[in-house]
């Protein structure tokens, strides 16, 4: 294989086994954990305590909007499925897929307190505070880390496993490997925050001006989790970090190489699932928060003037 030769010889490359097996492995894992839990009568169930807020106009025109969007994505990803070839649309599918998640979750932000974060990284934190931290949001959407310092992130997880210690390097057929799966990129995403903020602190004046060339000494630990202490991840963080590696660093790998047509099929149709359950949650929150009479006129409009093919029943909501 000439070009990942190529690649190999000029660029830092992930393993491609691994590559592709953690894109489509989390996502088969999510679709396996949404499977039996996201039907409207679930969801309204979920929902019944959640009172109506006092009337914000402003906020429910931003949750109408970004549910709109985030409904027009995942119809995207459904109609993809029908495409013989995944290759071609692979990418695009991921794309939609994030989108449908991010704006689904925009319009939880607006629907809860009118916040309209302006970035992914501001959205992922309000996220956290606003609607994560207040059981708003379903399994398995709800898994996080608050403090991602080393120690804090193996207690963690070890609490979150129970023992289960299945990764993404086996294809989930259960819920049981499927929730292994999820801890799996949970804990890679840590690892890659904490990383992330390592970095930064090594480019920082502190840092330079105390010498430091590792963070075993405790001034150089105590400075680098200042910053990760407060920091976090949770499906968001995972999300924008998967459309990332998918498209960018890991691109390659679903797209060259062995023929995994068939996975790929699945891995579409997963995207879609795991999409239109976290976009029916949003859409059942949000009907609950908005002015009473407005989430009918929403529907009814969408019915009447919607140029896309719903990819569930709004008007059971």
């Amino acid at each position: 294989m000439w070009l990942l030769t190529k690649l190999f010889a000029h660029v830092d490359q992930p393993k491609p086994r691994f590559a592709f097996q953690g894109t489509v492995n989390w996502m088969r894992g999510l679709a396996i954990s949404v499977e039996d839990g996201f039907s409207h009568q679930q969801l309204r169930e979920f929902y019944r305590d959640t009172q109506r807020r006092q009337s914000n106009e402003q906020g429910d025109a931003l949750a109408f909007e970004c549910l709109t969007m985030s409904v027009h994505n995942v119809s995207a990803i459904e109609s993809m499925k029908a495409i013989d070839d995944p290759y071609a649309i692979v990418r695009s599918a991921i794309v939609a897929w994030y989108y449908a998640t991010y704006y689904a979750a925009k319009a939880m932000l607006a629907a809860r307190s009118g916040a309209d974060p302006q970035t992914h990284a501001a959205a992922g934190k309000v996220w956290q505070s606003e609607i994560v931290d207040s059981r708003l949001v379903k399994a398995p959407f709800d898994l996080s880390v608050i403090d991602i310092t080393p120690s804090n992130v193996r207690q963690v997880m070890d609490t979150l496993r129970a023992g289960n210690m299945t990764d993404l390097n086996a294809e989930p057929v259960d819920e049981y490997m499927a929730y292994g799966a999820l801890c799996s990129y949970l804990k890679g995403t840590a690892d890659y925050e904490r990383w992330r903020l390592e970095e930064k602190v090594k480019s920082g004046r502190e840092y330079k001006q105390g010498g430091f060339t590792s963070f075993r000494s405790k001034a150089a630990k105590d400075l680098r989790d200042a910053k990760l202490k407060p920091a976090h991840v949770n499906y968001l963080v995972q999300a924008f970090r998967y459309r990332g590696e998918a498209n960018y660093r890991d691109a390659i790998y679903l797209s060259y190489g062995r023929d995994e047509s068939e996975r790929l099929r699945q891995f579409v149709t997963d995207l879609a699932a795991v999409a239109g359950a976290f976009s029916l949650m949003a859409a059942h929150y949000s009907a609950r928060r908005v002015v009473r009479n407005d989430w009918a006129e929403f529907v009814a409009d969408l019915q009447e003037h919607g140029e896309f093919e719903w990819p569930f029943d709004l008007s059971e909501i």
